[in-house]
């Protein structure tokens, strides 16, 4: 039985990534922006020893395809729904599959590292779940064991009461919580003038 890491992405498209960044910025800055996160995600996750799915939004509108680096993922499309019944969705089709434990990322952090990854599967040697808290009350890493429905029912997905309601859920099944340090989505045009603020530093 192996990990399974979970990385949900979409297609690097003009106009279908980033939109509320791209309010701020524009839709051809925005996408270069997902480009430079894309990439920071493939080079953060390529080393694990773990099965990864990149689970795509959608399929592309046309003949583009995620970037060459990303052949040796698996690639499928979500399941419809809210976010919470795709990723519902996406670890059940992990656990299905025999994954020892299971870790699920998006591609909006770039604070996230290799050694923050590796220490999310160590944590399951002696937890249940696993969570990175976001700065916005969401999470930027949720990991499992096996599948916890009840993370995923009744959340106002996209909203700073996620996270908490996501650990009173844990806490009330009596699932030991690992957490991860605090870390920063890029959403919009505010989070990113902070992200390049911090790497000018």
């Amino acid at each position: 039985m192996t990990p399974h890491l979970l990385i949900f992405a979409r297609h690097p498209e003009l106009g279908r990534v980033k939109t509320r960044l791209a309010a701020g910025i524009g839709p051809e800055a925005a996408l270069a922006v997902y480009r430079e996160l894309l990439a920071h995600t493939w080079a953060v996750t390529e080393h694990l020893g773990v099965h990864k799915t990149v689970w795509l939004a959608e399929p592309p509108t046309g003949p583009l395809t995620m970037p060459d680096q990303w052949i040796g993922y698996e690639q499928l499309v979500q399941f419809p729904g809210d976010l919470g019944t795709k990723m519902q969705m996406a670890f059940s089709h992990a656990f299905s599959n025999s994954a020892a434990a299971a870790v699920i990322i998006g591609t909006d952090c770039p604070g996230i590292t290799e050694a923050l990854l590796q220490e999310a599967y160590a944590a399951f040697d002696t937890h249940e779940v696993v969570v990175g808290p976001a700065e916005d009350g969401g999470y930027y890493l949720l990991g499992m064991r096996e599948l916890y429905m009840d993370l995923f029912l009744n959340k106002s997905w996209s909203t700073d009461s996620v996270l908490a309601h996501t650990l009173d859920d844990a806490d009330r099944l009596g699932l030991r919580i690992k957490q991860l340090p605090v870390l920063r989505d890029i959403d919009d045009a505010t989070d990113l003038a902070a992200w390049r603020s911090a790497t000018e530093r």
